[in-house]
């Protein structure tokens, strides 16, 4: 299969799924709002150039390195989409466990992290059909699929809203509980997650196999990027080791799952984009261990030189 007909591809979404996806975006959701607490956001108040630093390279500059990577690597239409849709995604809870397993600065990572999330839900729609809209071939792209923008906002807003306003007033004013369950909820929704992406991979195995060399090399670019902006702005923020590697995660690891989700209720249509969107989910995650095993033996190296 050649790169332009990835652009032609529908996924094979029937009611159930979709319903079945729809269901674990808002468990997802639910899973991460429980883990926000006030206390997550102490950067703020401690640091807010450092806070505002990291909040706004996920928000602005990673879409907007996005786009002009797009425009350099001159990808397919559905392809770009996948892309910037990633990057407009809020960054995901492994990142902190990454950042502990690289010795950074976890605090800063949950921070980042509890913002983009909370921010999450009306932020990703708005800054999809942004982002998209400025590089020409996405913007013709989703003219051409005649999307609602309207509804599409508010569609989304409202499923990634509800059920994150209920999962912060639980983590805010019953704790216990939220801590109880949140195990539960999250293991539930990635559960879900898995057995319909499984599903989906099944009814759409041969596309997959036959687009895998044209989707491969564009996810891991994309996301060498992402880790490379972060590492760059915390050189730029003027930050500690641990803060910058803190940083370098957040930027790398976006929460692609809840990208593919979106794509895959919202625009059924841009195949290219699902796949592309679900390669990067499972790229960054080897991208990272690796990456975090990578901090770990320059600081064995630098302890021995010392």
């Amino acid at each position: 299969m050649d790169a332009v007909a990835l652009d032609a591809i529908r996924v094979s979404v029937n009611e159930e799924t979709r319903i079945g996806l729809t269901l674990s975006l808002a468990i997802m959701m639910f899973s991460v709002a429980l883990t926000l607490k006030p206390q997550d956001f102490i950067f703020l108040g401690r640091n807010p150039k450092m806070f505002f630093g990291g909040v706004a390279t996920q928000i602005l500059l990673l879409p907007l390195m996005s786009v002009g990577l797009a425009h350099l690597i001159a990808p397919t239409p559905s392809l770009a989409f996948g892309m910037i849709v990633v990057a407009c995604c809020p960054g995901g809870n492994v990142s902190n466990l990454m950042v502990l397993m690289a010795r950074g600065n976890a605090a800063y990572s949950v921070s980042l992290t509890a913002a983009s999330s909370a921010l999450a839900f009306i932020i990703t729609p708005v800054a999809i059909l942004f982002w998209a809209g400025l590089y020409p071939p996405t913007a013709e792209l989703i003219r051409s699929i005649e999307i609602d923008t309207l509804s599409f906002i508010l569609q989304t807003a409202f499923a990634l809203g509800v059920p994150l306003a209920i999962g912060m007033l639980l983590a805010t004013f019953q704790p216990r509980i939220a801590q109880r369950i949140q195990p539960v909820v999250y293991a539930m929704a990635i559960g879900i997650l898995i057995l319909l992406v499984v599903a989906g991979i099944a009814s759409n195995w041969e596309i997959i196999f036959s687009s895998g060399f044209i989707i491969a090399p564009v996810a891991i670019i994309h996301n060498a990027a992402a880790f490379a902006l972060g590492a760059l702005m915390g050189r730029i923020l003027q930050i500690a080791a641990a803060s910058r590697r803190a940083l370098t995660f957040e930027i790398g690891i976006q929460n692609a799952g809840l990208g593919l989700v979106i794509l895959l209720t919202q625009f059924p249509a841009l195949g290219g984009a699902a796949a592309v969107t679900g390669f990067w989910s499972l790229w960054h995650l080897f991208a990272g261990l690796g990456l975090a095993a990578g901090f770990r033996l320059w600081d064995r190296y630098s302890s021995m030189r010392v």
